[in-house]
């Protein structure tokens, strides 16, 4: 395994983060905790999860995610050797049954201590907004285009001044952001920098594949200027660039398979482009799966690839991409197909 520090911190993490949002609804809790035991075994420092997990989100499976976390740290006393991160619900229809009252002082407080409940844990290394509250553009819509009725009034101050409170009780060690636009992340990183007490975001968790590479448009740039590290996710495109649904196959049991409202990674674009980076991973005797997550790996601004899997098979795949080293000449097919068919599914 390969190991990255995150920004501003002495926290090395694993280039691998071991995702877990499908913990609890696809897959068991016994089956969570055979992958975090593999994971850990292998490298795998760092897991991602979130009080909205597993998904799809629903009012009977809130936070059970968490809750089969909580209950490995308990039953392996593992806690030390892992870096854990996790996020508070935004503000969506889908989410209404969590809160409906935003990233308010209570809100952030209350989803916190929630957390901490479950996770059977003192502290979390790395605190993140799951998305923004404002109407902007994230979750698959391509631009922004302004909406005047949305009446969001900018609390990014107050947001900072509530984490870092937590951070001062020790219940949570380092914040990020996540689904946001360059436009939010220049400005919490503002709101820290002219009030030196407030904490800075370290970390963005957007999305990042062959599929999706809109973060280099405007969100690398400040990546590497800033210094605030991308933890991408969806690095498969919902498993789209596994080459398991090539040729209208439907395995059973993955998600599309099972969510079909889930397309976000399934338009006829991407499905073409899917076709093309396949047949280039074959010509250089490489699965689909290992190019497109070695490709994220090598990207200058990826601190960790989160990585999702709902077999051992999968998930043994998945981190063993850390060894895949892509030639020239297959970064040169890469943005040859990219320049063909630019991100197809944003």
């Amino acid at each position: 395994m390969e190991y990255n520090l995150l920004p501003h911190t002495e926290i090395e993490v694993s280039k691998i983060c071991l995702g877990t949002m499908t913990w609890g609804k696809q897959n068991t809790e016994e089956e969570g905790h055979e992958q975090m035991d593999y994971a850990l075994e292998n490298g795998v420092n760092f897991f991602d999860t979130a009080e909205l997990y597993p998904i799809p989100a629903a009012k009977e499976r809130y936070a059970d995610t968490e809750k089969i976390i909580g209950n490995w740290f308990k039953k392996t006393g593992n806690r030390d050797k892992v870096i854990l991160a996790s996020k508070i619900a935004g503000k969506a229809e889908f989410t209404k049954f969590i809160r409906t009252t935003g990233f308010d002082k209570s809100s952030i407080i209350e989803a916190v201590e929630g957390s901490l409940k479950r996770l059977q844990t003192d502290y979390i290394d790395l605190y993140q907004l799951h998305w923004p509250e404002r109407k902007t553009n994230f979750f698959g819509q391509r631009g922004y285009s302004h909406d005047i009725t949305d009446h969001w009034q900018d609390n990014i101050h107050q947001v900072l001044e509530t984490l870092r409170d937590l951070m001062r009780e020790g219940k949570i060690r380092n914040v990020g952001l996540s689904n946001e636009t360059p436009w939010g992340t220049m400005r919490f990183l503002e709101e820290s920098k002219v009030h030196v007490s407030l904490p800075r975001m370290i970390t963005v968790q957007n999305p990042y594949s062959l599929l999706n590479r809109t973060y280099e448009t405007g969100m690398s740039e400040i990546s590497m200027r800033e210094d605030i590290g991308l933890i991408p996710y969806s690095p498969l495109g919902f498993g789209v660039l596994s080459g398991k649904y090539l040729g209208g196959r439907k395995p059973d049991n993955a998600r599309i398979t099972l969510f079909p409202n889930y397309n976000r990674y399934s338009g006829d674009k991407a499905v073409k482009a899917t076709e093309m980076y396949h047949k280039l991973a074959q010509d250089h005797n490489l699965s689909l799966t290992q190019m497109a997550l070695a490709f994220v790996n090598s990207r200058p601004f990826v601190k960790s690839n989160i990585i999702g899997a709902t077999s051992m098979r999968q998930l043994k795949e998945n981190i063993a991409s850390i060894d895949v080293q892509l030639s020239e000449e297959i970064l040169q097919g890469i943005e040859a197909i990219h320049n063909q068919i630019p991100n197809p599914a944003p």
